[in-house]
């Protein structure tokens, strides 16, 4: 058997729909994360067909980041599968460490209360 492929929760699952659903990069995705904005409410921002005034999704995300961060990309793009991942793998560490913690501090309590001959 194969390992058992988790389900990103629900935050990462509707930036993962909003990356399908309105074309985006990886790099434009993460940028519009860091910018703050609301995956749900990235279908009234990307209306330029509509509203011709209004510039592009993609373009607009791009202009913002420039504009609050003054640099076109971020420095180490992830992907949000990526991004799961390693946040998983971090828990998991802590976890581990947490766990190895206590059983060392059970152990020292274990010598400390056996009684010296």
């Amino acid at each position: 058997m194969g390992k058992k492929k988790k389900k990103p929760n629900q935050k990462m699952q509707a930036w993962i729909d909003a990356r399908k659903r309105h074309h985006l990069s990886h790099a434009q995705l993460q940028m519009a994360r860091e910018l703050g904005m609301n995956p749900k409410g990235l279908g009234k921002i990307d209306n330029h067909d509509q509203e011709p005034w209004k510039m592009p999704l993609r373009e607009f995300i791009e202009h913002l980041y420039l504009k609050r961060f003054g640099k076109t990309r971020p420095d180490v793009v992830l992907s949000i599968e990526d991004k799961i991942r390693r946040d998983e793998e971090k828990k998991r560490r802590k976890r581990d460490a947490k766990l190895q913690r206590r059983l060392n501090e059970s152990a020292e309590q274990d010598r400390a209360e056996e009684p010296c001959p």
